[in-house]
């Protein structure tokens, strides 16, 4: 019987160090061998359809029935603990939620706040959760960007043809079919109509295609070789060019400089604390020693024209007067305090909750925002795979971040932004990896103990 139990126990050991091998595999860079939650893919499709879909009062869309479809079971499953432990950026975004449902009420009553509030909670809550639950490993995460990256792959020949002709097929087909999105013509730029695609307005379209630069270079470009790599990366620059925008072309100058930081210094194992250090210095710098803000000179460096560059700097002006005027609940959906010629938009994504719903508001997407992260740029002790997917996350919300200066995310671009942002948490479960030097090291220590023996007194 003892026998057969130690024939069971070398069983299971070989099992478990099969198991172990191919864990080690994938995080060394194994490619893929899962398929993409159904959820999760279904949600990248209808961001697709740019059809408006009247009910009632509610302007719907192909991804909110998906998000309202798919909240209850997720918020199951989030308290359930099937996306990790509850994290302060989940708490955060329940918190704007409310702020801004009570916000509206205090400015607009209880029975207009519903369905604004309603929305907001689906797209925010619904979009993040979406990705904490079913994006929980590093295969999760590579499949989301390589469907990211077919979606704008295939966009990017209609895009081709729109910014030479200037007919926005795409939408012209969906059009056919059913109501859509309005074309959003602008006034050329280079020769070239500024591409629309499926989205409302170009800088819509551009940002949705900057944000994934990094995450298709570094996660489907991981293990593969120099040509696959570029060829990818060239290909999502591409698209973003295309939308001919000051917003997307920022994100795609920030991330190419941050992957430029990280190539040339990659055996500096402090270069993100350095490069970190220099930013707050600059920003430290800028605000004792100019009479400019950050903000205000970051926009007059990055606007396409100086005539957008002057718009935003009001904007940063006047909207940020009307936060200290309206400090708790915002004006709500009402006129904002600006200049006579200033149209109603509020092209700014960091500014605006302030306006609109309250500095609370503002904090908490704030806080959300750098409590996951801010945790996953300083994780340790990732694997090399693990490492990479990392780097490439942060990098990719720092463009987010940057752009969100000059942009306002609305409608499927604001929902992508929340669900990449969800789509990272999962690093933060991730165990913490020793290398075998390291586990050999304490191991030593102890041998050198128990050799020496007792000490004497």
């Amino acid at each position: 019987m003892t026998h057969d139990l130690g024939g069971f126990d070398q069983i299971n050991g070989i099992e478990q160090n099969r198991s172990r091998r191919k864990t080690a595999a994938r995080d060394d860079g194994e490619q893929a061998r899962k398929s993409l939650p159904w959820p999760v893919l279904l949600f990248l499709i209808s961001l697709l359809i740019p059809w408006i879909i009247s009910i009632g009062p509610l302007r719907m869309s192909a991804y909110r029935f998906v998000l309202i479809g798919m909240l209850i079971p997720c918020l199951i499953m989030w308290l359930g603990g099937k996306a990790g432990r509850i994290r302060i950026a989940d708490i955060s975004l329940i918190l704007y939620c409310f702020w801004c449902f009570l916000a509206i009420i205090m400015i607009h009553g209880f029975a207009y706040a519903i369905q604004p509030a309603g929305m907001i909670f689906i797209e925010t809550v619904g979009a993040y959760l979406l990705a904490r639950c079913f994006i929980r490993d590093a295969d999760d995460f590579y499949n989301v960007i390589v469907a990211l990256f077919w979606i704008v792959a295939m966009l990017l020949p209609l895009s081709v043809f729109e910014a030479v002709t200037g007919r926005n097929i795409a939408r012209e087909f969906f059009a056919s079919l059913y109501q859509t999105v309005p074309d959003s013509y602008l006034e050329p730029r280079w020769g070239l109509r500024r591409v629309q695609s499926i989205f409302e307005h170009p800088i819509l379209y551009g940002v949705f295609c900057a944000s994934i630069l990094t995450l298709v270079h570094l996660v489907l470009g991981h293990g593969k070789s120099l040509t696959q790599r570029w060829l990818k990366t060239a290909t999502v620059g591409i698209a973003a060019f295309l939308s001919l925008s000051a917003g997307p072309m920022t994100a795609l100058a920030a991330q190419a400089m941050l992957l430029g930081w990280n190539w040339v210094f990659n055996a500096v194992e402090a270069r993100w604390r350095i490069l970190g250090s220099f930013a707050l210095l600059a920003v430290v710098s800028i605000e004792l020693l100019s009479n400019r803000s950050v903000p205000v000179i970051f926009v007059s460096y990055f606007a396409f024209d100086e005539q957008s560059a002057r718009v935003r700097i009001e904007i940063w002006r006047y909207g940020s007067a009307s936060a200290l005027n309206h400090p708790l609940f915002g004006v709500g959906f009402n006129e904002w305090e600006r200049a006579p010629w200033m149209t109603t938009s509020i092209d700014m994504f960091w500014i605006i909750d302030a306006v609109r719903h309250g500095i609370p508001a503002e904090f908490l997407m704030m806080l959300a925002f750098f409590a996951v992260y801010l945790p996953v740029a300083f994780k340790k002790g990732l694997t090399e795979r693990l490492s990479v997917f990392r780097t490439a996350f942060v990098i990719s919300m720092t463009g987010f971040f940057l752009v969100g200066w000059t942009v306002y995310f609305w409608n499927a671009t604001y929902v992508i932004f929340l669900f990449m942002l969800g789509s990272g948490v999962w690093l933060l479960d991730q165990q913490t990896h020793i290398s075998a030097d390291q586990r050999r090291t304490p191991m030593r220590a102890m041998g050198k103990s128990a050799a020496s023996g007792p000490r004497q007194n």
